[in-house]
């Protein structure tokens, strides 16, 4: 079986129909469907049960939080390749699946893009970069939804439950520093709800994301990273995109050139 797709879900039943279509609706048939339910009390519960036969396994009880529950999903999968579409996120069309596996990859690591859905309904759509470094990493990640990450490696080393709203940015953190392959699909995957709790509290992110900065990143790796934020804002101001904006001039190159010529050929007469 190439695919798990697991999906978590408390008191958010709305969202868990929305996902359920989408998840149902696609072309793509070669996976199975984990549901992992918090306890929910608002029909979401219900909503499963309605749905049952799409599932390879479900329940509904209480947990200790995202990350806890997706650990539980990765547990019981079986697939080749591990999938989080949340409740209230979405494929982003009928074919997202089987675009996506008509790549025969092999990565530790694949991903592509996603549309970032907000409460008033607008679509930003982003793109990752083709090729993923640590330094990426270290400031941004990768749609998590949009990820299809080798099950094994989850196995070894599962979510980080400390953490309410990061972990999953710990764990391509983690991925890259130990040298795992990624893979750029080239191809939009889902839509991401912008209304959870990873978006609402930005305060919890930014305190999370400098304490697993402290425990994962090495300290001279941080100090790099830190040292290449100070020259890239050099090289970005006003005064430094003038001159490399002149230097793209052939006129400007022709003088340098010919400059560097004529010093070249004094220094070599008086040697």
């Amino acid at each position: 079986m190439r695919l798990s797709i697991i999906t978590i879900n408390y008191n958010n039943a709305a969202g868990l129909q929305k996902t359920i279509d989408s998840v149902i609706s696609q072309s793509y048939k070669d996976y199975e469907w984990i549901v992992i339910d918090g306890g929910s009390s608002d029909g979401s519960r219900e909503l499963m049960e309605q749905y049952a036969d799409h599932f390879s396994f479900w329940v509904s009880e209480p947990d200790k939080g995202i990350y806890n529950a997706m650990n539980k999903g990765v547990k019981v999968a079986k697939g080749d390749y591990l999938q989080f579409l949340n409740s209230g996120d979405w494929f982003c069309d009928e074919t997202a699946l089987e675009r996506c596996f008509s790549h025969s990859f092999s990565a530790d690591i694949a991903y592509g893009d996603l549309f970032f859905v907000f409460r008033d309904g607008n679509k930003e759509l982003v793109h990752y970069p083709q090729n993923i470094s640590l330094y990426y990493l270290f400031h941004y990640s990768l749609g998590h939804s949009a990820s299809f990450i080798k099950r094994q490696l989850l196995m070894e080393q599962p979510y980080d439950e400390q953490y309410r709203i990061v972990s999953d940015w710990s764990f391509f953190l983690r991925q890259a520093m130990v040298g795992s392959k990624f893979e750029y699909l080239g191809e939009i995957v889902t839509c991401f709800d912008m209304t959870g709790i990873s978006t609402a509290e930005e305060d919890l992110v930014n305190k999370e994301r400098q304490d697993v900065i402290k425990h994962v990143i090495p300290e001279m790796v941080v100090r790099d990273m830190l040292k290449m934020d100070e020259m890239n804002s050099i090289l970005d101001t006003n005064h430094v995109k003038k001159v490399l904006e002149f230097g793209k001039n052939k006129v400007y190159h022709r003088i340098i050139s010919g400059m560097l010529l004529f010093f070249g050929f004094f220094e070599r007469q008086f040697k």
